[in-house]
Formats: structure tokens, sequence, C-alpha cells
């Protein structure tokens, strides 16, 4: 009986080649998501450890995402460019493998800011504030969390109240991400009739954003505290298609869908890092990608990676023919950002102490992927949300 032949391995490029994902993009996106991963690669990849450290993030930044059209990429008219769900999902999954506070200065633009007054405000609030924001040369925010409501906006001290024909708002928000960089705000606030947004340029007076320091995670992104103190604004501020809550939490969902994307991003780029680190680290000898306990550990992230691509993938599709239901984006942003989050934990254990220091990038994702975990609906509630959709009963207030 002659001996079998055992031809040598062929090695994936990327992990997700095992998953063929590209095949499940049309020619459009595989375009978009090749571009915008360029621009993160040339522009923004080289700057993000010194931005990170730093804790800074360059305001003209806003102008270029603009050239790279994807600001408001998946709204249409007013300068968007009205990709479909999927592209814009792609779009953030590059930002991000980049790092989190580049997916979201995009996302909180557009599909908070942006998406706030394209839905629910005026044809001279979309005239006036759309063009500017999709090309960058005005940057947006939204205020809906405040210091003692966040996972329950509902309760909100923000308040608007008429005095003749204007709005006088009095309040304050915070955790808004581009505060400090804002020219104009969405914010919502409690009135006589219920909740009540309104479109407030930043120099109005009365308006003040202040930056909150010492962060350990998203360094590389503004977030402020917003006060409103006696900001007067004409009736036309107000947001004449949002009524009640509901608004706002449709604003979320947006954002949220581009979370789906995005923490993959950050757990791909940090498993790419740790199979390059692997490959050329010699432990005993030999590399640590040969050793069995590591094939391990890159095999699981693998599978979670890719399991994940596909989820939002299947998501975005449903996104861009029926619509997502509320429950559904809650599903892949809590299974999504948990796994994410675990790859980049795992990532930096192969990087042993080389993957404390800013030279790779696990830990930094990491760190950032522990704010995404609670910011924009922590994984209680999104838990608590696929709970009432499974049951029919609120365990949440």
């Amino acid at each position: 009986m002659s001996a079998s032949v055992v031809s040598s391995p062929e090695v994936c490029s990327t992990p997700l080649e095992l998953f063929d994902t590209d095949r499940r993009l049309d020619q459009d996106e595989r375009d978009i998501a090749a571009t915008v991963r360029k621009f993160v690669d040339t522009k923004l990849r080289p700057n993000i450890a010194e931005w990170f450290e730093s804790a800074t993030l360059p305001r003209e930044l806003a102008r270029q995402f603009g050239e790279l059209g994807v600001l408001g990429m998946h709204l249409d008219g007013y300068g968007c460019a009205g990709t479909n769900a999927v592209s814009y999902g792609l779009a953030c999954l590059e930002l991000e493998a980049g790092d989190s506070g580049l997916r979201s200065f995009v996302s909180v633009q557009g599909s908070l800011s942006m998406f706030s007054i394209h839905r629910y405000g005026s044809e001279q609030q979309k005239q006036e504030w759309l063009p500017q924001l999709a090309s960058g040369h005005a940057i947006g925010c939204f205020g809906l969390t405040e210091p003692d409501f966040g996972s329950n906006p509902a309760g909100m001290r923000t308040r608007a109240r008429r005095d003749g024909k204007d709005w006088v708002l009095d309040g304050t928000k915070m955790w808004i991400t581009n505060g400090n960089l804002a020219d104009v705000a969405t914010v919502w606030a409690q009135t006589d009739e219920g909740v009540r947004g309104f479109v407030v340029p930043t120099a109005t007076k009365g308006f003040s954003a202040h930056a909150i320091h010492k962060k350990l995670s998203l360094r590389a992104s503004v977030t402020s505290e917003l006060v409103l103190e006696g900001v007067r604004l004409p009736a036309s501020a107000e947001l004449p298609g949002a009524r009640g809550l509901s608004a706002p939490l449709s604003c979320l969902n947006e954002a949220r869908f581009g979370i789906i994307f995005g923490a993959l991003g950050a757990a791909r780029d940090s498993l790419h890092t740790a199979l390059d680190y692997t490959r050329t680290r010699e432990v005993f000898g030999r590399s640590l990608s040969s050793y069995q306990l590591s094939q391990e550990k890159l095999a699981n992230m693998t599978v979670q990676l890719g399991l994940g691509m596909l989820l939002a993938l299947h998501l975005g599709r449903i996104k861009d023919s029926e619509g997502l239901r509320p429950e559904q984006v809650s599903l892949g942003k809590l299974n999504n950002v948990r796994e994410a989050l675990n790859i980049a934990r795992e990532c930096r254990t192969l990087l042993g102490a080389s993957g404390i220091t800013l030279e790779y990038s696990p830990l930094r994702h990491a760190n950032n992927l522990e704010s995404v975990l609670t910011y924009e609906g922590t994984s209680e509630m999104h838990l608590l949300s696929i709970g009432r959709a499974l049951t029919g009963q609120a365990a949440f207030r």
C-alpha cells in the first residue's frame, strides 16, 4: 500500500474568506467597501494611535468624510448618496476597522443628526442643513441622553416651553458624540404635548458644550455635555414630523444598524493583527501560530466573526427589502458587539505584553468596544427587547 501524499495547506488571505462572504455582495457594495478601506488604510490608520493617545479627533476629518461620500450615505437627496443599507453597513465596518471613534463620528452625523432632520424635519430645515452636513462643511450631534436618563429617555428633564411664538429650552444632555465640534444639534425635550425634537444651531445664545476628559475608551472621539440655559428658538426650529419618544428611538435604531456591521470591523482588524503577530513570533523555537492552543483561539474567533458577518448581511438584506423590527436590530447589536469585544480581548492575549501597547490594535479596539457595548442601548436593554419579543411581556418600564 502506498503512503498518501499530504499537500501543503492553502493559507486564507483573510479569515472571512472561509465564509466566502464577498459572494453575497454585489459589485457596487464591494467597490464601496474597498474605497472606504483604502481611505482608512492610507489617510486614517497612520494617525489613529496618536489620536487615541492624545484624545483628539481633527475637525477637518469631517470634510474628508464628506468628500468620501459616507456622511448620510444611506439617505436620499440633499447631497446624499442614497446607497442601500448593506453598503452603509460595510462602510461602517471599514471605518471601525480603523477605530470605533471614526465610525461613531460618521454614524452620529448620518444616522442621528442627519436622519432626524431627513425623516422628521421641514423642507426648510432639510434644505438648510442636510447639504452642509453631507459635505462635512457642518457637523451635527444628537442630544437625547441625560446624566440620569440613559436607558430610560422617557424620564428626561430637558424642558421646552412656549413663550409667545418661540420655544425656550432648558436642560442638560450627556455623553454626546461630536458635541464640541457640532454646528447644529438635534435636541429632544419634554413639552406640554409630549417629547418633541428641535434643530438647535450651537451658536444660539444659552447653548454650550463641554468636552468630557479622562476617558479610557473612545479616545479618538469627541464626547461632550450639552447645557441649554434659556435657549430661545423660533417656532420653525421644531421638527414638525416628530411626535413622542418613538421619533428619537427610530433614529437610534438607524445608528444601531451601523454598529451591527461596525463592531465586526474592530473584530476583523484585531484578528488580522493577531494572525500576523503569531505567524512571526517565535516561542520555544516555533512560530506561536503553530501551537494547538493558539490555533484553537484563532479558529474559534474566526467562527464567531464569520457568523456575525452572516448575521449582519442577513439583517441588512431584510432592512433593504421590508425593513427591520426594533428587536431584530437589538439581536444584531447584542450579538455582534458582544462577540467583537470577546475577539478583541482574546487577540490581545495572543500578543502577550506587546498587546498592551498602541503599536497593536486589539486592546485599543477592546477599550472602544466597552463603550459600544453600552451606548445606544446597553446589552441588558437589548436582551430585554428580545425577551419582550419572545414572551410578549415587557420586563422594563
